[in-house]
């Protein structure tokens, strides 16, 4: 038994004006439900076997229905996944250069089994072809099964960067990972807070192309009148070296640290759900091109668990909205 005021740290909840899970006492859930979409479709895509008779691939992730999350108490983690998935495969025989398609179906990914007895059923369209269907559920089942279980250690190390926060004794670990999403190229970092507690983070890269010029793409994240027609809400604007913004009703807030005219904006921006005080930062290079203008987002410092709707707020609130302005702004031209 510990002697009196010297108890076992991994117990103690500290007191914290913030409150902030110091020693991972309280229970946190994180969903990992679009994350391990994602995920799914990046290992499971594109699987391919050969044999002597023939070649298939998993051309397509058809259907992925299910959820998954991970909770923490106590300095554990738990985690709950449950997924019916299916997966579309085509094939070439050698011989006769004959093609065929099918199905991988797995009706039932969850914790309750283990990667090796996890259903893995293939079918095929009417028709010849059984050689490949054979490959399929040979050596195609292996590999689904290897890919699941890539994504299932991939979901307790990579995703659960974080969960466990460091003590105060341990603040000064690196919490330093990479890894990879279809389409853009993704760096997790730990960025620190308070006390040496680190907000596991990602630097996103976008890229769009705009049927205007580079001064009217400017204008648009520059002057208020645009910046509120393309948001459809009020908003705040001091677009100079230290200004200030607000945007969609204070969602979005932030500060201009550079501005290029025509060419490029450096800008503090952050959603109001972040943890309090965290901002990302976020680099607009503005590259012309024939007849468009080419928009490059740098986003850096995004926590790991808003990745997905931070993606969405620049894809569909900014992107689609403006590109509907330019729209408007030609028809009444």
């Amino acid at each position: 038994m510990a002697k009196w005021g010297q108890g076992d740290p991994r117990w103690i909840v500290e007191e914290r004006e913030d409150g902030t899970n110091v020693n991972n006492w309280h229970w946190t859930e994180r969903d990992a439900t679009v994350w391990s979409k994602g995920k799914l479709r990046e290992l499971l895509v594109g699987i391919a076997m050969e044999n002597e008779t023939g070649r298939c691939e998993i051309s397509e992730l058809k259907q992925v229905e299910g959820e998954a999350s991970c909770s923490s108490r106590k300095g554990k983690l738990i985690f709950f996944y449950e997924w019916n998935i299916k997966l579309a495969w085509k094939g070439t025989i050698k011989e006769s250069g004959a093609k065929h398609k099918g199905l991988v179906e797995i009706p039932s990914l969850s914790e309750e089994n283990e990667v090796d007895d996890t259903e893995v059923n293939v079918s095929k369209k009417k028709g010849d072809g059984d050689t490949l269907k054979d490959l399929m559920k040979t050596t195609g089942t292996a590999k689904v099964r290897a890919a699941l279980a890539e994504y299932l250690k991939a979901l307790k190390t990579e995703f659960t960067t974080g969960m466990i926060l460091p003590t105060k004794a341990v603040a000064t670990q690196d919490l330093t990972v990479e890894r990879k999403v279809t389409g853009n190229t993704l760096q997790v970092q730990a960025s620190p807070v308070a006390l040496g507690v680190r907000i596991p983070t990602v630097a996103l890269h976008l890229t769009e192309l705009f049927d205007t010029t580079v001064e009217q793409l400017y204008s648009i994240f520059t002057v208020k009148d645009l910046v509120q027609k393309f948001s459809k809400s009020p908003a705040v604007l001091e677009a100079e070296k230290g200004g200030k913004f607000q945007m969609f009703d204070g969602n979005i807030t932030g500060e201009y640290v550079e501005l290029l005219t025509n060419r490029k904006i450096i800008m503090k921006w952050r959603c109001r759900s972040w943890p309090e005080e965290h901002y990302a930062t976020v680099a607009l290079n503005f590259v012309p091109a024939p007849g468009q203008t080419e928009l490059q987002l740098d986003c850096k410092g995004v926590p790991v668990c808003k990745e997905e709707n931070t993606k969405l707020c620049w894809q569909k609130q900014h992107f689609e909205e403006i590109k509907g302005l330019l729209q408007l702004t030609t028809q009444n031209a």
